[in-house]
């Protein structure tokens, strides 16, 4: 904590890209926590984003090329990872035996390979009292916990099944912007690994333990890349329950992100971040068949929500510049070193849901469904993915 207010967490940004900005933007929106550091390799970046922090009216933080040189000369409680997905774990590592608190940008990293190491290294700093976590945003949406109150307290019954799309679009030009984008040893994965994780972490939120997937991946709409820019797979949980998960970057001009969880006794869906339908039966009633539709009758939705209270907050929708999410997590960081405990979302939660996504990448390159619990256990870590071409020959009798 700061010798000159110990009520205040100093903060190192490691990364100062687009991520490491929202990070930035976040973090300037909490009292409780300043930015005392930046890192980045490319020091350009790093003073950059130093001047956008003055600009705001905040203390200009140092900058430094590695982080070893932030913790030997900077005042660091918490370390946020915002560089290249590849470099999480390993990053992560040597945040956690510095003996700092750490927030990693998603995904947790591109592969399970340090999964082992960083669940020891995280169990030992809880032990020790301080926070590892992994953003998960939506975790923290007032529609997502709203959902997800209503599922724990029972309201839906029987979860049996879910949808969940993220289809958005990026041009070539942000797949040729940066040398690491687009390929499997930085970037993990394409439309489900750097678009869509956050949408797979909701649905193993809400749905539970995974356990088998099935998939394709195809590249169609852009070149030069080695990932996929369309996904499609089935997963079935150890509920029982069935979801259907869909991810593209090749839906022009951009769609929204939207998941639908349905169960015996209510469904809810979250369009865009906002919950469009909720509906549960009566505690002590029946609930009757029907195709209302989602715009039909029952919908509970705004009721739902107004039981939700918050902070107030900015409506600015660039979320560079008031990035709700992230604050919301960050409240929850800042909370669990306060009060000694674990944060909201876990670095167990970030190693099941890239299992997940690894698991689809694996079932798709080896045309079969692909256990969770198999990846997990490693025993695809030496299988090398690839990306289906999405094109096929016409078999003749």
């Amino acid at each position: 904590m700061s010798t000159e207010n110990p009520a205040v967490i100093n903060v190192a940004i490691a990364g100062c890209g687009t991520i490491g900005r929202t990070h930035a933007a976040a973090v300037g929106e909490l009292p409780e926590l300043r930015v005392t550091a930046l890192v980045d390799e490319i020091p350009e970046a790093a003073d950059a984003l130093a001047q956008e922090i003055a600009d705001g009216g905040a203390a200009r933080p140092a900058t430094f090329r590695t982080l070893g040189e932030a913790f030997a000369s900077a005042d660091v409680d918490l370390v946020i990872i915002a560089t290249p997905s590849g470099l999480h774990i390993q990053q992560a590592l040597e945040v956690l035996d510095a003996g700092k608190h750490v927030v990693i940008e998603k995904p947790l990293d591109v592969n399970l390979d340090g999964a082992e190491a960083i669940l020891a290294a995280a169990k030992a700093a809880e032990e020790k009292g301080l926070v590892a976590s992994v953003i998960s945003q939506h975790r923290f949406d007032p529609a997502s916990v709203v959902v997800d109150q209503a599922r724990r307290a029972g309201r839906f019954g029987r979860l049996t099944s879910a949808i969940a799309s993220v289809s958005w679009y990026r041009s070539q030009g942000y797949y040729d912007s940066g040398a690491w984008r687009g390929t499997w040893a930085m970037d993990g994965g394409g439309a489900v690994m750097n678009q869509g994780v956050h949408t797979v972490d909701l649905l193993l939120w809400f749905l539970g333990r995974p356990v088998e997937i099935s998939a394709k991946t195809a590249l169609l709409a852009h070149t030069d890349l080695e990932v996929e820019d369309t996904a499609v797979a089935t997963v079935t949980f150890e509920s029982g329950a069935l979801a259907v998960l869909h991810a593209t970057t090749a839906a022009y001009p951009g769609l929204t992100v939207r998941l639908q969880v349905m169960g015996s006794k209510g469904s809810a869906v979250i369009d865009n971040d906002n919950l469009e339908y909720f509906h549960a039966a009566d505690e002590n009633g029946d609930a009757d068949s029907g195709p209302m539709g989602i715009r039909g009758g029952g919908n509970q939705a705004a009721e739902e929500l107004a039981k939700f209270t918050e902070p107030p907050q900015q409506t600015n929708l660039d979320p560079t510049v008031y990035p709700a999410g992230h604050i919301r997590q960050y409240r929850d960081v800042v909370d669990a070193i306060r009060k000694g405990r674990p944060a909201g979302v876990t670095v167990q939660d970030a190693v099941t849901a890239l299992a997940t996504v690894r698991a689809l990448y694996l079932s798709a390159t080896l045309s079969r469904p692909v256990l969770i619990a198999d990846v997990m256990a490693g025993k695809y870590n030496d299988v090398e993915v690839q990306t289906g071409n999405g094109h096929f020959e016409e078999v003749t009798a």
